[in-house]
C-alpha cells in the first residue's frame, strides 16, 4: 500500500519520462543548488517550463530572494523559501520532491545546455499550438470572413517561426524527414458540384470574363471533369476561338474529357444554363481551396512538431513550406477580391491565333447576331 508521501511522488515520476523532463529537473535542481546561476537562466520564463510543477519551481526562484552568500553550501533556508512560495501553485510539492530535484542535477555548471533544451521543447509546443489555432480558423464556419479569419491565424503563425529563426541557430539537415499524413479528399457536397457546374456555364456564355480570371486554376476544382472542362475553355478564350457548349464538347473531345464516361449531351447540357456570374462562382472556388489549403498546412505542421527527432530549424523551415502553398493561393485570392484599379488593355497578338491539335475551330469571325430570347430550362443536376 503507497504512502501519502510516495502517492504524491507518483505525480512527478510518471513511468515513461521524456528527456525534457530530466532537462527541467536538471535545470532546477542546478539552481536550488547553486543560486548564483539563476541571472545565467534569466531569459527563461515558468511558462517554458512543461511541467506545472516545474513551472511553479521555477517562477518561486526569480521571486525569492537568494541568499546574500552565493555558493553552494547555502543550507536548507534557499530550498525552504523557494517550497513554500512554489506550493500555492503546487499544492501537492513536497521537501523529497525538491531534494529529487537535486540529486537529478549531474553538472551544475551546465545549466545553459538545460536551458537550451527547455526553449528547443517550448518552441516546438507553440508552433503545435499555433498550427492548432490555424486548423480551428480552416473550419470555423462562425465566422463572417473565413478566408481572413484563416490567413490572420497563418499570419501569427508565420510572425512565429520568424522569431524562432533569429532564436536558433541552422541546422546542418534543414528539412525534416517527417512522413507528411495524406493529403485528404474533401467530399463533394451538392452546393460544391453546382458551383462548379454553374462556373462553367457562366464561363461560356461570357468567355469574356474569363481571361480576368487567371486567379483560378483547374487544381481548384473538385470534380477532374470539371477542372477539365476549365482548362478547355480558358484554351478557347486564349486562343481566341469562338467560345460555345459545341465548341467546347469537341475541346472536350480533343482532351480527352469525354473518354472518362461523361456523355455529350451531358457536356451540353452542362454548359448551357448560366446561374449568376463566373467570377462570383470562381471566387466560392478558389476560397473553398484556401481553406483547405490552411488545414493541410495545419496538420503538416502538427505531424512535424509531433516528431521528436525534428531540431528547432527543421520545424521551421517545414512549417515556412508547409504555409508556402497557402501563400500562394492567398495571392491568387486576394488577385480575385482585390483587382487593379485600372489595367492595361489586352494586346492584340499580330499572329493568326493558334488552333487546338486536328480543330478547325479557328475561323474567320461571322457578324454576330442579335441576343435571342429563350425560355428559361431547368437546372440540370
Amino acid at each position: 500500500m503507497h504512502t501519502p508521501d510516495a502517492d504524491a511522488e507518483d505525480l512527478y515520476e510518471p513511468t515513461e519520462r521524456p528527456p525534457l523532463h530530466y532537462a527541467e529537473q536538471a535545470l532546477l535542481g542546478a539552481v536550488l543548488l547553486q543560486p548564483a546561476l539563476l541571472p545565467t537562466v534569466e531569459d527563461l520564463s515558468p511558462s517554458f517550463f512543461d511541467s506545472p510543477v516545474h513551472a511553479a519551481v521555477f517562477g518561486a526562484m526569480r521571486e525569492v530572494p537568494t541568499p546574500a552568500e552565493m555558493t553552494s553550501s547555502t543550507g536548507l533556508a534557499w530550498l525552504t523559501a523557494v517550497l513554500a512560495k512554489a506550493r500555492p501553485q503546487a499544492p501537492g510539492l513536497t521537501p523529497s520532491y525538491m531534494h529529487t530535484l537535486i540529486s537529478a542535477c549531474p553538472q551544475p555548471q551546465h545549466v545553459a545546455a538545460y536551458a537550451v533544451v527547455i526553449h528547443a521543447e517550448h518552441a516546438r509546443r507553440t508552433i503545435g499550438l499555433h498550427a492548432e489555432r490555424l486548423a480551428q480558423a480552416a473550419t470555423d464556419t462562425t465566422v463572417p470572413d473565413r478566408p481572413r479569419h484563416a490567413l490572420s491565424a497563418a499570419d501569427a503563425l508565420a510572425r512565429h517561426l520568424d522569431h524562432l529563426a533569429e532564436q536558433f541557430p541552422s541546422h546542418a539537415r534543414p528539412l525534416p524527414r517527417t512522413p507528411l499524413p495524406p493529403t485528404p479528399r474533401p467530399a463533394e457536397r451538392d452546393e460544391d458540384r453546382e458551383a462548379e457546374q454553374w462556373l462553367l456555364a457562366c464561363a461560356v456564355s461570357r468567355p469574356d470574363q474569363v481571361r480576368d480570371m487567371r486567379w483560378l486554376t483547374a487544381d481548384d476544382f473538385l470534380d477532374p471533369v470539371h477542372a477539365g472542362l476549365w482548362q478547355a475553355v480558358t484554351a478557347l478564350v486564349h486562343r481566341g476561338d469562338p467560345v460555345d457548349p459545341v465548341t467546347m464538347l469537341w475541346e472536350a473531345q480533343q482532351r480527352g474529357l469525354l473518354a472518362t464516361g461523361i456523355a455529350p449531351a451531358a457536356v451540353i447540357a452542362l454548359l448551357s444554363e448560366p446561374v449568376g456570374s463566373a467570377d462570383y462562382w470562381g471566387e466560392r472556388l478558389l476560397v473553398r481551396n484556401l481553406l483547405a489549403r490552411a488545414l493541410l498546412a495545419a496538420r503538416q505542421i502538427t505531424a512535424y512538431t509531433a516528431d521528436p527527432v525534428n531540431s528547432v530549424h527543421q520545424l521551421v523551415t517545414g512549417s515556412r513550406r508547409a504555409l508556402a502553398d497557402l501563400h500562394t493561393i492567398r495571392s491568387r485570392w486576394q488577385h480575385a477580391t482585390h483587382p487593379l484599379a485600372s489595367s492595361l488593355p489586352p494586346v492584340e497578338s499580330t499572329t493568326a491565333p493558334r488552333a487546338g491539335p486536328g480543330s478547325p475551330l479557328t475561323t474567320k469571325p461571322f457578324p454576330a447576331p442579335a441576343p435571342a430570347s429563350r425560355p428559361t430550362a431547368g437546372r440540370v443536376p
